[in-house]
């Protein structure tokens, strides 16, 4: 059966029509996505110099580790070298938003705290900032999943996760892994 240039045009146009349906599928589940799991691509752009990064600001080895703001902020600042992480233990609180601050003076270095929606890439000359609620307490390991090199194996950290009460910051607002 010959088809007739009017069945053709009736086919092409459900085709088209179920295309334009695909895509805007696709397109709600993006924006749905955005807007109530707040799942965005990264919009806050912060570059640092790799050479000198350990040498003044905030990636000092004084300010490395978690420490908590006058207005109550969490704040974690770790610089991932090859092959390690610096600290190599960071202390945050269950059930309380924190902002965990990556530096590298050297390689691309990848986070991946297990069990949790922490995952990011860190690049030299950008910090990379990740914001979180850690709802369940314990050891969480930090490995580094971007081959950056012989001992990437060996790289990795833990994130200590402790109930609030047991959260409790010196005079200076710093808290450490030794001081449980």
């Amino acid at each position: 059966m010959p088809a007739t240039e009017e069945g053709i045009l009736r086919s092409e146009l459900r085709w088209a029509a179920v295309s334009v349906g695909l895509v805007s599928v696709i397109m709600l589940t993006v924006i749905y996505a955005g807007l109530v799991h707040h799942i965005n691509p990264p919009s806050n752009i912060e570059t640092i110099d790799p050479k000198t990064l350990h040498l003044t600001g905030e990636f000092t080895e004084a300010n490395l580790g978690t420490t908590v703001e006058p207005g109550g902020q969490v704040t974690s600042r770790i610089v991932a070298t090859q092959f390690a992480f610096q600290p190599q233990c960071v202390v945050l609180p269950a059930n309380r938003p924190v902002t965990l601050r990556f530096a590298s003076p050297d390689v691309i270095h990848g986070i991946l705290v297990t069990g949790t929606n922490v995952n990011t890439m860190v690049v030299p000359g950008y910090v990379s900032q990740v914001h979180t609620v850690f709802t369940k307490t314990g050891d969480l390991l930090m490995p580094c999943h971007e081959f950056c090199g012989l001992g990437h194996s060996q790289m990795w950290a833990t994130v200590r996760v402790v109930p609030e009460p047991v959260f409790k910051p010196d005079a200076d607002g710093r808290v450490g892994c030794d001081a449980r």
